[in-house]
């Protein structure tokens, strides 16, 4: 919600768009988050790392003008944008994250939406699903509320600030360095999984 802020402000966020995401993706993330203790946790932290490569390794990649006018007119059709985002929702409940590393490559490269329209929809969306998912994974006895705490001292200045300075990216280096981040984060994940630490 601090993160938004700077992007509702300059306009950058449709309301519409993240409206007919929710109305999928909220009852999904309670399925995906009740499904969660079915699989095993190695498996959905592996499928956690590969996830972030593929998205990465895409979303570094350009995309074109004619990319962008096919994903308008998807984003008009109704159905397939709460169904797709449906998909994005039980991923956010299954692997118990935020959502917005799916939502926002869904958006640039499916729906036409430029970076920083996807990033400030994407923070709509997610802010509004990590209420249902917290809620269900909690009452699972998934939080570990201790970590969940330091993580919050952490996370919510640098979102701040990096929410304010994003608008200082020049044009396709915003979505370039996103797609870098995730790719080394989601590659690196990954062999620490497969090695066995942690």
């Amino acid at each position: 919600v601090l993160a938004l802020r700077p992007y509702v402000k300059s306009g950058e966020v449709r309301p519409k768009a993240a409206g007919w995401s929710l109305l999928g993706a909220i009852p999904a993330t309670v399925v995906g988050a009740l499904v969660s203790q079915r699989i095993g946790g190695d498996g959905l932290l592996l499928l956690s790392g590969v996830m972030l490569v593929v998205v990465g390794v895409r979303v570094v990649m350009p995309i074109s003008d004619e990319t962008r006018e096919s994903g308008t007119a998807r984003r008009m059709n109704r159905p397939f944008l709460v169904a797709a985002t449906a998909g994005v929702g039980f991923m956010t409940g299954l692997l118990a994250n935020g959502g917005g590393f799916l939502l926002m490559p869904l958006y640039l490269l499916v729906f036409g939406l430029r970076m920083r329209q996807a990033v400030g929809t994407s923070l709509l969306v997610v802010a509004v699903l990590a209420v249902p998912n917290l809620i269900t994974h909690a009452s699972l006895g998934h939080v570990d509320w201790r970590v969940a705490g330091l993580f919050a001292v952490g996370a919510l200045p640098t979102s701040v600030i990096g929410s304010h300075y994003s608008s200082r990216f020049g044009k396709g280096a915003q979505r370039r360095a996103f797609g870098i981040f995730l790719g080394a984060s989601g590659a690196a994940f990954t062999l620490f999984r497969l090695l066995g630490f942690g």
